[in-house]
């Protein structure tokens, strides 16, 4: 593949250019910093296969020098705060809904038409379904962010019908693993940096979550683009159980050897748009042979023993 990675820095972008680059890929990467770090790409700036673009969704232009030569877009790049969607109500439609519609559309000048793209069990808002299938129906949406990652996706399935693109769609529960900075482990992290005695937690601790390895859904989204080869393919990625937040409040204050007082905000939800229990129905992909290699629990500590390493990442998210 001549890939190109929008998002190109940031968590799961920057594992998966590693992982393209390793197996013989070329790779361009597309990043703004607006969330990613430049140091996530150190490995990736020493691979002669390698080729950055520093620039921004919205601009056109920095798009279109970024995907001549590629043969397959892998759209990772989002703004992934869903708690404050609510205080900036432009940025989620601006980061996820318009920018998918401008990779779109320098894809189709460039004649590039494969894309496979993060989208997020989110999208499902609050489902009666458990676990969640793919064909589950939506509900009301129930944050922008959602909302936003469903509009993209019905961008990319017009765009397959009407100009012959061919797309591969993931639905993700929270990914956990090297290189994570934004979420429920690393704010109890921080907070227990700050003050081991006690922890502040939103919501009242038994909202029931998936959490699924970084290098696990990487492997998954490729082995999908092998196996699956319909014009739209969409699967859903995690793991086969779920964990309440007390749950991983216990193994990361195990792992840092603390025992924090437990101070809850109350309430079934973290903030508006949190969903109180997130568990996918991934037989789709189970069926091409795929499965996590790692649990939940292991997820969450090698996430914790990545912070303990890595103080740095620490200090650029303060």
């Amino acid at each position: 593949m001549n890939a190109l990675v929008t998002g190109a820095a940031g968590f799961i972008g920057s594992n998966l250019v590693d992982r393209l680059l390793a197996s013989g890929h070329r790779v361009t990467g597309f990043d703004n910093y607006s969330t990613g770090l430049p140091q996530f790409l150190d490995q990736a700036r020493r691979c002669p296969g390698f080729r950055l673009v520093e620039g921004d969704l919205l601009d056109q232009a920095a798009l279109s020098r970024a995907v001549a030569g590629a043969n397959i877009v892998f759209h990772m790049a989002a703004n992934a705060d869903v708690r404050r969607g609510p205080e900036h109500p432009r940025k989620d439609l601006e980061q996820n809904t318009i920018a998918t519609s401008n990779v779109l559309e320098a894809m189709r000048a460039a004649g590039v038409q494969k894309i496979v793209f993060a989208s997020t069990g989110s999208v499902y808002g609050e489902p009666e379904i458990f676990p969640t299938p793919e064909t589950a129906p939506f509900p009301m949406q129930t944050s922008l962010y959602g909302a936003s990652k469903l509009a993209a996706e019905g961008m990319i399935s017009a765009y397959c019908l009407a100009y012959g693109f061919q797309a591969w769609i993931f639905r993700f529960v929270s990914i956990l693993g090297e290189r994570y900075t934004h979420g429920h482990v690393f704010d109890f992290y921080k907070q227990l940096r700050e003050h081991p005695d006690r922890l502040e937690v939103l919501g009242d601790g038994h909202q029931r979550k998936s959490y699924l390895y970084v290098h696990d859904c990487i492997q998954a989204m490729l082995l999908a683009i092998q196996e699956s080869t319909a014009p739209v393919n969409i699967f859903n990625l995690g793991t086969d159980d779920y964990c309440e937040v007390n749950d991983s409040i216990r193994w990361i204050s195990e792992r840092l050897g603390v025992a924090p007082e437990l101070r809850y905000a109350g309430g079934r939800r973290g903030w508006v748009g949190d969903s109180p229990f997130i568990f996918l129905d991934c037989s789709r992909m189970r069926a091409l042979g795929w499965k996590p290699e790692l649990t939940i629990r292991e997820a969450v500590l090698r996430t914790v023993d990545f912070l303990k390493q890595n103080p740095w990442v620490l200090e650029k998210r303060s």
